[in-house]
């Protein structure tokens, strides 16, 4: 934990925002059509697209509270989101975003639109603004890149060209293996040969001005991967979700996962937290359940694992079992994604006292992105070559009503792992000294970057904490602070073995390394493990069904705005 200057350190107290029920061994209520290891969005769509079809499902999470990076935690009087920054798609147009978040929460969770320019990408001195709609953003652009129209919309183009291309390399993950070459020939007919370039290439592509290059990649941050290392098919995703403007969930992050739960519940299941698995059970080739860190045993036919593929091939399943199926070769050729700290702030006044906006910030010291990636993973003391940050209490219209008189920011920035791995075998929150001492200059830096665009804050902070890597695997079970889950660079879209079945009978992937990341690409991913499992004709009318709903649109008040911000743990 790092505290402001101007207040004394002290033990940081637990979370009192708790989502989900203590798991205890006489509160299995089995027997259970399917266990889904983790409560990430992935795995809770899934859990609830199989509730929907009848199926009584159990979610285990090893933390104390569910939603895996859609959680929130409070301390200290402050609650902050941990992942869900924003999220697109979701306004009130029918998008398949939206249908899905309306079916998954029953209509009950609701979004708050951010202001139009809903990032900001600031390169040294100078700032661009990202605004919402397809003409607005174009119109913005051609402001600031006067001659570079037909470059723009050709830049767009090719956005909504990799959209286009998404459903038959969906498709290619739920038909049977043996089908992969043909569909793998079809794509190769069918899509553009610059699709699963680097974004970089792509964008050289179409100009050589590099400022407006940085500019049109400055949401990297979004997928961990700099433009010359990642695909053009996961900017293209981040661009177009965000195209339309960008949104946050009234009632905070956690509110995802408390209205996605009671869809789980209504087929008998349930959502367990403190529920660490130990094991992937196997009769020969077929999964029989799990056994629990307690050495309790649960069985099921099926098993869905949301906790990324490094957790699920090197730890949770059997060994030999792995290497059997040749998932530890598998491993050899994906990489895991970047790891990164996060400064947690909390001010003892409103987002419209001190004027923040519902606007990110992406700060850059140069256009170099790449370069300056690699200067500062060499040598920690270069400038950070990318700090975002977000006001989630000014995008949270309930958030004033929970917290009357507080306001909310984070910072997020690279993080190496091996910059804070000799402490990781230390207890969270007592690590000593040594390393409060790396964090508080951490975050003393990364505040001097809010300073500098907010300046009316100085002296403002009542409370900070700083996360680490450490944090991420403390937390979320990621042992190198990933997350990202996998890298997403162009090796990474052309792996075959990253589909919902694996070769384990019974055994099934879910959520961020099924189709990418985020929390729409985690969903959709859960979505796609659910349609394999139910199979063509029941999981295409599920789907059917979800997608002719009509939106849940409605002048009441958010339920949302009489959450306190306080819940106590279900004991």
């Amino acid at each position: 934990m790092v505290q402001s200057a101007e207040t004394p350190r002290s033990a940081p107290k637990p979370s009192r925002l708790r989502i989900g029920r203590r798991y205890r061994p006489g509160r299995l209520e089995g027997p259970y059509d399917a266990l889904v290891i983790g409560s990430g969005i992935g795995g809770l769509t899934t859990a609830a697209m199989l509730s929907a079809a009848g199926k009584k499902v159990l979610v285990l999470e090893q933390h104390y509270t569910a939603g895996g990076f859609t959680h929130a935690y409070d301390r200290n009087g402050y609650e902050w989101d941990v992942g869900v920054h924003y999220i697109g798609d979701v306004g009130e147009h029918p998008t398949v975003t939206r249908r899905l978040f309306d079916f998954l929460s029953a209509g009950r969770l609701k979004w708050a639109p951010m202001d139009a320019t809903y990032d900001r990408i600031c390169i040294g001195d100078e700032q661009y603004d990202l605004r919402a709609g397809r003409d607005e953003f174009i119109d913005e652009m051609v402001r600031r890149f006067p001659g570079e129209r037909a470059t723009i919309e050709e830049y767009l183009h090719r956005v909504n060209a990799v959209a286009k291309a998404m459903p038959l390399r969906t498709v290619e993950k739920l038909l049977p293996r043996w089908c992969g070459p043909a569909v793998r020939l079809l794509r190769r007919l069918r899509e553009p040969s610059w699709l699963n370039k680097t974004t970089y290439e792509v964008l050289r592509q179409l100009t050589d001005n590099e400022q407006l290059i940085a500019v049109l990649t400055g949401q990297w941050g979004d997928n961990g991967m700099t433009p010359k290392t990642g695909s053009f098919i996961i900017h293209a995703l981040i661009v177009r979700h965000y195209l339309y403007g960008g949104y946050y969930p009234v009632g905070g992050a956690s509110q995802i996962a408390e209205t996605i739960i009671p869809q789980i519940q209504k087929s008998g299941g349930e959502v367990f937290t403190y529920a660490e698995v130990e094991t992937i059970l196997l009769d020969g080739n077929r999964v029989r359940g799990l056994r629990m860190a307690d050495g309790t045993e649960i069985e099921a036919p099926l098993v869905i694992s949301g906790a990324g593929v490094f957790n699920t091939f090197e730890k949770l399943l059997p060994q030999s079992a792995s290497g059997q199926a040749g998932y530890s070769r598998d491993l050899e050729s994906v990489q895991r994604s970047m790891a990164h700290v996060c400064l947690y702030i909390g001010l003892q006044k409103t987002a419209e006292e001190l004027g923040l906006p519902k606007t990110n910030y992406w700060l850059y010291p140069s256009a170099d992105y790449d370069g300056e990636v690699q200067k500062f993973l060499e040598d920690s003391e270069r400038e950070i070559p990318l700090v975002y940050i977000s006001f989630p209490s000014a995008k949270d219209p309930s958030f004033i009503k929970r917290y009357p008189g507080r306001a909310t920011i984070e910072i997020v920035a690279p993080g190496k792992y091996e910059w804070f791995a000799r402490w990781h075998d230390q207890p969270w929150g007592k690590r000593g000294d040594e390393y409060e001492a790396l964090k508080e200059k951490y975050s003393q830096r990364l505040l001097e970057h809010l300073y500098k665009h907010f300046p009316q804050l100085r002296g403002q902070i009542d409370y900070c904490e700083l996360s680490t890597p450490l944090s991420t695997d403390y937390f979320c079970s990621y042992p190198r602070g990933e997350i990202y889950g996998l890298d997403h660079d162009p090796n990474r879209f052309e792996q075959p073995w990253l589909r919902p079945q694996s070769r384990i009978k019974g055994l099934y992937l879910t959520g961020q390394d099924i189709m990418s990341c985020g929390v729409a690409g985690a969903m959709i991913g859960g979505v796609v493990t659910a349609q394999s499992i139910l199979g063509w004709r029941r999981g295409v009318s599920l789907l059917k069904r979800i997608l002719a709903a009509p939106l849940k649109v409605s002048d009441e008040s958010p339920v949302a705005d009489s959450i306190d911000g306080t819940a106590a743990e279900n004991q």
